[in-house]
């Protein structure tokens, strides 16, 4: 573990729900939209959007529709699954694949004639 990371997972969830409330707050003030029309863009009342606004605990759902009515679902980007491929595999799956065709032999080219 980093130094960095030291200091991220010293804070307090707590200080992570205060940390999103004030983000959510910003981008919605940013936007010149009331807690009314963004509650009711999300499907939620406005009280939830309040306590998530306040950095109290909410629904994980509520959350991410809030998110979608600031369009601001990007938030969420960083933690999607991408498949990562080994470098091992990936040298193996190389190595597989044909590189050249050679050219049939001599013997190959000339059939041998039949008796029949």
């Amino acid at each position: 573990m980093e130094k960095n990371d030291i200091s991220i997972y010293a804070k307090s969830d707590n200080y992570y729900l205060q940390l999103i409330g004030a983000y959510i707050k910003s981008v919605r003030i940013a936007q010149q939209k009331t807690q009314k029309e963004i509650a009711e863009a999300s499907g939620i009342n406005r009280s939830t959007l309040v306590q998530l606004e306040k950095g109290q605990p909410v629904n994980m759902l509520s959350f991410i529709q809030v998110l979608r009515s600031l369009k601001q679902l990007n938030f969420l980007q960083t933690m999607e699954i991408t498949p990562q491929v080994s470098p091992l595999k990936l040298a193996a799956a190389e190595q597989k694949q044909i590189k050249r065709v050679r050219s049939k032999t001599k013997l190959e080219k000339v059939k041998p004639k039949s008796d029949w």
